[in-house]
């Protein structure tokens, strides 16, 4: 199967990251031969440009100012001409054969809009990668979750995940999208700024009628937490804040009602958690997502719009609970759980 270089865009969103450069793109370089490479700084303020120029294979785009993950990507792939973006963080090692299998899925299938490698932990090469590990899932009160990882708890890949199945959402860590429908969509939803738009474009492009797949032939590192620790205050408002923005946007309304109170009453319960664990600042951080989601519910409801899918039930949602099953049955892997196809 023939791949020309015009076909395949391998974007990198940089701010800030010259050390994540200078570890990890030579081996995007070495890797993607047959994709263009391209670097879109987000208006970093240490040395990072100076770096790329480095690195005379690599196309830079220079923002003036750091729009956030949303934002930096809308705006540089607005200036990119390819049939197939990949959204690649600056912190993923590559392999050798790494692009070409989720070329060839999404070649295979038309009808294929995104997909995702297996993504492996870069410091723990044997174990799976919390943000994204082997395809993204969610369940009926919209928590996510992947395969090869619950909460805090990752799988060491022993090959029960090499295979190529229907996902509900693919990593923002390493996503290949088409770049029309990514454009025809309206892209990654600015007002998210980081953590949960990919999921908000993956459930818009399945209820479009598409289907995002996992390609387990393809394989990543990642460090992970390059531009927030998943235990910073700041991730923690914006993973609570957005999860009640996707569900928002993306339920019908009668569905949506129900679904967010719940969610805010487990909410509650999570900021309880961390204030008897004494995490108060954690705490502080929900009470705020909640007050930033009142806000800008006004405008996701102007945003919700009817797609063909949209009455059809997703067979890669989760129909029960990942919070009970973990916390209350303690279920550790996607195997224990049984889904409704």
């Amino acid at each position: 199967m023939g791949i020309h270089q015009l076909e395949i865009a391998v974007v990198i969103l940089n701010y800030n990251g010259s050390h994540h450069l200078k570890t990890f793109l030579p081996s995007v370089v070495k890797y993607s031969s047959i994709a263009r490479v391209v670097v879109a700084d987000n208006g970093s303020t240490d040395n990072s440009v100076e770096v790329l120029r480095q690195f005379r294979e690599v196309e830079l785009i220079q923002l003036p100012q750091n729009y956030g993950f949303c934002g930096g990507y809308n705006r540089a792939l607005a200036q990119i001409e390819s049939k197939y973006y990949v959204l690649l963080n600056s912190d993923v090692e590559v392999t050798a054969a790494w692009i070409t299998p989720l070329f060839e899925a999404m070649e295979t299938d038309d009808n294929i809009a995104a997909c995702q490698p297996k993504i492996k932990a870069y410091h723990q090469k044997e174990y799976f990668e919390y943000a994204g590990a082997a395809g993204g899932y969610i369940d009926f009160l919209g928590y996510p979750f992947n395969r090869g990882r619950f909460f805090e708890e990752t799988e060491k890949d022993v090959g029960q995940y090499n295979d190529e199945v229907s996902i509900f959402w693919a990593t923002g860590a390493c996503m290949m999208v088409r770049a029309d429908l990514y454009h025809n969509l309206g892209g990654l939803d600015e007002d998210f700024f980081a953590h949960m738009e990919e999921i908000d474009l993956c459930w818009r492009l399945k209820r479009a009628g598409f289907t995002i797949k996992y390609v387990g032939s393809s394989e990543v590192y990642h460090v992970g937490g390059g531009t927030l620790h998943k235990s910073s205050p700041r991730k923690t408002f914006l993973n609570f804040r957005n999860s009640l923005l996707v569900l928002a946007k993306n339920l019908p309304t009668s569905k949506a009602i129900v679904i967010i109170f719940l969610r805010l009453c487990l909410d509650g319960v999570a900021g309880i958690r961390f204030l008897l664990t004494g995490d108060a600042v954690s705490c502080w951080a929900i009470i705020r997502s909640h007050f930033s989601f009142y806000k800008l519910l006004p405008k996701m409801i102007s945003k919700k719009v009817r797609l063909p899918k949209d009455e059809e039930k997703i067979a890669e949602v989760y129909l029960g609970s990942i919070v009970w099953d973990y916390f209350v049955k303690k279920k550790r892997s996607f195997k224990e759980l049984h889904f409704l196809r």
